[in-house]
């Protein structure tokens, strides 16, 4: 009698799971003994998945990966991308070995990643301070889909190190928009511009990280005239003259960063 096999269900999503389930099958095979474990963050681990969301997941890999099997896994993703399967060219994926994934290193933060979208490659590129939130979000609220309990290969992230990750990246990233706002002339980064400045706000208020519709609502609730520009960006229908808006946001988020930091400082 032929074995029975589980579906993987680590989502309420049936297709996510049915491209999650190729993707582990595919990478177990690959990675062999350096696979240690596949675990989502994003909006799968926040509980505000959408037809618009991506599949974020990183795997975490005994030690670094050769450059042939980083060659592997590339080709892997592009044939994942090619399938006739929903979310197959919107993963986020991340192949992280153990030691750099426990803390963030600035020493050690060179890995394979992929970005959503068509004719996305996956390549080694350098996890900035972003991969600080995203290692909360993991430690948090990550979903294990396969190895052992996330939390037992993480150390926390103290909320210190949270704001301290969000203001830098605002300083390197955001606030340099208000003089250069070229990327805001695309509506779609736009309307995520706004997005990321509620859950920056909520995060340097509240040490804390929420879920971009959950931070909007609050942004809403805290900064009422802002409320249909925020409502606009959660629709991804932002309008070209809400660029003056999108603007302020950055603006009083950038303010609130510094404030932040002088009163980090004077304490020192």
């Amino acid at each position: 009698m032929p074995a029975i096999t589980t579906p993987l269900t680590p989502t309420p999503y049936p297709d996510a799971n049915a491209l999650l389930e190729y993707a582990l099958t595919h990478l177990r095979a690959l990675l062999g003994d350096q696979f240690v474990g596949m675990y989502l963050f994003g909006s799968l681990a926040l509980n505000a998945f959408t037809d618009g969301s991506d599949v974020d997941y990183v795997v975490v890999t005994e030690s670094a990966l050769p450059d042939t099997t980083i060659a592997q896994l590339a080709a892997l993703h592009e044939r994942i991308a090619a399938l006739p399967m929903r979310y197959a060219t919107e993963i986020e994926a991340a192949y992280i070995p153990r030691a750099a994934f426990r803390r963030y290193d600035y020493g050690d933060r060179h890995h394979p990643h992929i970005d959503r979208g068509v004719g996305e490659r996956l390549t080694v590129r350098q996890f900035d301070e972003d991969w600080i939130v995203q290692r909360y979000v993991l430690y948090q609220h990550g979903i294990t889909v396969a190895g052992p309990d996330v939390r037992t290969l993480l150390d926390p992230v103290t909320a210190d190190a949270l704001n301290s990750a969000v203001r830098i990246i605002l300083d390197s990233w955001w606030c340099p928009m208000l003089d250069d706002p070229i990327k805001l002339l695309h509506l779609g980064y736009q309307a995520y511009a706004v997005l990321s400045m509620c859950r920056m706000a909520y995060t340097l208020e509240h040490g804390a990280v929420l879920s971009k519709p959950a931070a909007a609502q609050w942004m809403i609730g805290r900064l009422p005239e802002y409320a249909d520009v925020i409502r606009r960006a959660l629709d991804w229908q932002i309008k070209t003259d809400d660029l003056v808006q999108t603007q302020a946001m950055i603006r009083l988020v950038c303010a609130q960063s510094q404030i932040i930091r002088s009163n980090h400082e004077s304490r020192l």
